[in-house]
């Protein structure tokens, strides 16, 4: 069994510059200014002066194909994105529900880097496991049957061949299909599983595991070792505004750091 502690919380101001951050399920949309405003705040201010980002899924609350690239909007992000890579900061995505049709086009305008899901680390001493974490809710059989799908290449290049409208028509079918089905999910079968997470401590033996997606920011003690679940942001509904990241200090101690 997995429990669960009280984050640790430290001043966003810390002693000296990390050497990386985490972050994910931002959920970046021109119909949410605030939490797109917080999100370049963040790069801006706290990026910037990291060596490594890790973008870890969810950055957008869609993406349809890289032919929206040239969005105002997507635009704007990718823009600040550019400027931090330019600036010298290692930047690296991994995919996410949301925004897994993100391909080589966006990579090459942002200078980001792409990993695979898992993908392990090495650094400040520290051996680390990032992921999205939604391969990791294998209790949801009907969510693990559509990743499985869509996650395929030949079903990708299908679904990229239709016109773009279209294809944000869909998308948005799928959320509103996949909201109407998780209010009859119970918050268990939504979270991740606590065997599949152990198996992935055992194929990762001594990694501190970090990851998004299921937006319970906690860190659990495992039996096989710690495990970080980063913050969803949102600053537009809530009534305060949440987000954050994780950071890794150049000692090797990984923190929290909520807005």
């Amino acid at each position: 069994m997995s429990t669960s502690s009280h984050c640790e919380t430290p001043s966003a101001k810390a002693q000296s510059e990390p050497i990386a951050l985490f972050v994910s399920d931002i959920h970046l949309s021109e119909a949410l200014p605030k939490t797109t405003t917080s999100f370049l705040n963040f790069l801006n201010t706290h990026a910037i002066h990291a060596e490594h980002v890790y973008l870890l899924g969810d950055l957008f609350e869609y993406w349809a194909g890289d032919d929206d690239c040239d969005s105002s909007y997507h635009q704007q992000i990718i823009q600040a994105l550019r400027t931090l890579t330019d600036r010298g900061v290692q930047m690296y995505w991994i995919a996410g529900n949301r925004d897994f049709l993100i391909g080589e086009h966006f990579a090459s305008l942002t200078g980001i880097q792409m990993l695979n899901d898992p993908c392990q680390l090495l650094l400040a001493g520290r051996q680390l496991l990032v992921s999205h974490g939604d391969a990791l809710c294998t209790d949801d059989v009907d969510y693990m049957a559509f990743r499985s799908a869509v996650r395929q290449s030949a079903w990708q290049a299908q679904f990229l061949t239709k016109p773009l409208p279209e294809r944000k028509a869909i998308i948005e079918g799928m959320r509103h299909a996949s909201n109407s089905e998780q209010q009859n999910k119970s918050m268990a079968i939504m979270d991740v599983n606590l065997s599949a997470v152990s198996k992935l401590h055992q194929q990762f033996p001594n990694s501190v595991l970090i990851h998004g997606h299921t937006h319970r920011t906690a860190l659990h003690h495992e039996a096989e070792g710690l495990r970080y679940v980063l913050p969803d942001w949102d600053c537009d509904h809530a009534d305060k505004p949440r987000g954050g990241w994780l950071q890794l200090t150049p000692d090797g101690i990984l923190n929290f750091v909520h807005l």
